[in-house]
């Protein structure tokens, strides 16, 4: 009998224990913030990837503002490898996991985002399921083919990666997709040129959410010179 009661308790444990080692742990998301969630998947790059993840990520480090959480969505639970070999753990999968209401959307651009990333449809439909009630979607390089897609820049004014604007306008005629510009704000939308300028575009966010001085000081921490008169870009009114 003690034989019996031994082997069950020892298999409750084993069940516990693989139980344990595959629960999924999410990020603490603090109360009162501006919830930041950047879309990834295969083939993302590092820099339209990072470079907002730091500018937002930042805003922790201030007072006496509604700072940010940032965190990871995609559509799975492994890894993803980004362009450059990164490998990433997302925070959320948006196809199972119950997300956190999202205010902000940031859509770095990924290396099939001209043509495979565009059939998505769950991705599209979860970019515009957020746009119901996101503050803002900003995009940054290639990320502007997603929202073109999705349907959201539709009577807006936009901006790309400058080689590939052209491409752009002839895969959507119909939109307003401007050149000589690193950013676009038209509305809730921001998109950007990409690369390292995407840096000044989450600057850009920053400053329009908190003001100059937060931002130049969100800046100099990372050791960036930020003056927004001058940086080409196109505010709509």
């Amino acid at each position: 009998m003690k034989k019996i009661i031994w082997i069950c308790f020892s298999m409750l444990l084993l069940l516990s224990c693989n139980e344990n080692s595959t629960s999924k742990e999410y990020p603490q998301l603090e109360p009162n913030r501006y919830n930041v969630a950047f879309l990834i998947m295969d083939g993302v790059y590092n820099t339209e990837l990072t470079a907002p993840f730091d500018i937002f990520q930042h805003t922790v480090f201030r007072q006496n503002i509604k700072s940010m959480n940032v965190f990871t969505v995609a559509n799975t639970d492994n890894p993803v490898t980004t362009f450059e070999g990164m490998r990433l753990l997302p925070d959320f999968n948006y196809v199972t996991d119950s997300l956190p209401k999202i205010d902000i959307l940031v859509v770095p651009s990924a290396e099939h985002h001209l043509d495979t990333d565009l059939e998505d449809k769950v991705m599209l439909n979860f970019v515009r399921k957020v746009d119901k009630e996101a503050q803002f979607i900003t995009s940054h390089c290639d990320g502007a083919f997603v929202l073109a897609k999705a349907g959201l820049l539709d009577n807006k004014v936009s901006t790309t990666f400058p080689s590939d604007i052209d491409k752009m306008r002839a895969m959507f005629p119909e939109l307003d997709i401007r050149k000589e510009v690193l950013f676009v704000h038209d509305g809730k939308y921001i998109t950007s040129a990409g690369g390292a300028k995407s840096f000044e575009a989450a600057l850009y966010l920053s400053e329009f959410l908190y003001g100059k001085e937060i931002a130049q000081s969100i800046a100099r921490g990372l050791v960036i010179d930020w003056n927004l008169d001058e940086v080409p870009h196109l505010v709509i009114e």
